[in-house]
Formats: C-alpha cells, sequence, structure tokens
C-alpha cells in the first residue's frame, strides 16, 4: 500500500511515516512548512503524480478543503486525523464521503473506541446515574473540551435519547438532573486521559483511558487506512472499525 502523508514534517506526521513503513508499506511525505525525514517532501499535495492507495492527514483543519479536493480528485480515500473543524469544513467532509470513503474520527486510538463502546454499555445500564467526563491534556493543547471528550459525551447523549452537554462548570447553579458535565484541565506534558464517572449517590463506577505516547495516535490512524481501503464511500470512524472487529 502507498501512503501519503499529509503534514508529514510535525511529531505525529513522522510517527505516522514511521508506523506506516513498520507495516510494511510505502510511504509518500508532504508538507507545506518543512522537510521529512524521507528523502523527498512534497509541499503541496497536487505536486505529487505518482501511485497513492491513501491519503493519511495530521496537518490542520485549515487544510480541509484542499485535502477534500485531491482525494475526491484522484478517487483516493481519505484518513483524517485532525480536529477543531468549522460547520462549513465538516460540510466539506460528508460531501466528500459521499464520492469517496473518508474516515474521520476526533481520536485515532482504538483504546478510546474501545472506551467509547463501553461507556455506551454503561449508559445503557445505568441511565439515572450522573454522568461526567474530565479530560487532562498538555498546557500546549488549544482546543477545550478536547475532540475526545466531545465524541464520549455524544455518544452518551446519543445512548440516552439526547442529554444535555454541559462544557465547564462555573456560577451558583447547581448540576441539573440528566445532563452530562465535561471538565477540562491543561496541565505539564500530559498526553490524554479521559475519564467517565457514572454515579448515583451510593457507588462511582469510572471507566479510565490514558495515553502514555502520542506514537499510538499515528499506528492507529494506519490501521484505519488499512481498513478504509477498498471500502465504498461513505463516512467511517474508529466505531466502525471497532464494530467490524467484534463482528
Amino acid at each position: 500500500m502507498i501512503v501519503m502523508v499529509n503534514g508529514a514534517c510535525g511529531r505525529l506526521g513522522q510517527e505516522v511515516l514511521k508506523a506506516a513503513k513498520n507495516a510494511g508499506h510505502s510511504v509518500v511525505a508532504v508538507d507545506k512548512f518543512g522537510d521529512s525525514t524521507e528523502q523527498v517532501t512534497y509541499r503541496n499535495l497536487t505536486d505529487y503524480k505518482g501511485e497513492a492507495d491513501v491519503v493519511i492527514d495530521f496537518s490542520s483543519h485549515l487544510a480541509t478543503k484542499e485535502l477534500t479536493d485531491f482525494v475526491v480528485s484522484r478517487s483516493l480515500p481519505l484518513v483524517l486525523a485532525t480536529t477543531g473543524q468549522t460547520e462549513e469544513e465538516k460540510q466539506m467532509i460528508h460531501a466528500a464521503a459521499k464520492k469517496v470513503p473518508v474516515f474521520f474520527s476526533a481520536n485515532m486510538s482504538f483504546g478510546v473506541a474501545l472506551l467509547i463502546s463501553l461507556v455506551k454499555k454503561a449508559a445503557a445500564l445505568l441511565p439515572e446515574d450522573d454522568v461526567e467526563i474530565v479530560e487532562t491534556h498538555h498546557n500546549h493543547k488549544a482546543d477545550a473540551p478536547s475532540g475526545t471528550a466531545l465524541m464520549i459525551a455524544d455518544a452518551i447523549s446519543d445512548t440516552l435519547g439526547g442529554r444535555p452537554i454541559v462544557k465547564g462548570r462555573n456560577g451558583l447553579s447547581k448540576r441539573e438532573k440528566g445532563e452530562i458535565g465535561i471538565s477540562s484541565v491543561r496541565i505539564g506534558s500530559v498526553v490524554g486521559k479521559h475519564e467517565v464517572y457514572f454515579g448515583d449517590g451510593t457507588e462511582t463506577i469510572t471507566i479510565t483511558h490514558e495515553a502514555h505516547d502520542k506514537a499510538l495516535f499515528a499506528s492507529g490512524s494506519v490501521r484505519a487506512a488499512e481498513y478504509l481501503v477498498n471500502k465504498p464511500a461513505g463516512l467511517y470512524n474508529m466505531q466502525s472499525l471497532v464494530e467490524e472487529c467484534n463482528a
């Protein structure tokens, strides 16, 4: 498999290059702003005229239009591993997914996908419990709550019929029954930790995932690329991959 990596000179982009090669794939490095560890780094996706099987993007949500235009024009699957997309950019992603397979997930960790599967089961079994999510990341992370925390909250809310989600707490109002709370912590060099609490007043159940190395997101994106190749057009995510593994 030939994997095009957009954002190849970034830390995660470099990890994707390593992970893809370790999995026996060939790589093509693309980065507007620097040189990767490969012999050639293309500045733009369109500069590369050779064969490719899939594109993995670890650049920025700002590249959404360029990426979607490119993969549609080349009929290539796309693995989007960025967060922070605007509503307009999300519409571009959905439009592209009507023509090519697109894997779009706020977190490329198979373990996080498994956590979401577990919290959905817990929510279904404990529908009256208070639910709180605490996410912790390094002090350079720009978005809060994290895309992963929002993904977890959405999964729980959907399971419970559309419960409201509260992002952060302040003021004097008490917690409302049924709401799902998200709290964000930014400290040091924490790669990523997500804790989901279910409590009924007599006991608390906590489901936790902690990332120790960002390389796991790179290996997850390569796994997603392998899964996506030969799939029909559509929108896929880590839950799709987990469900297929469980089938």
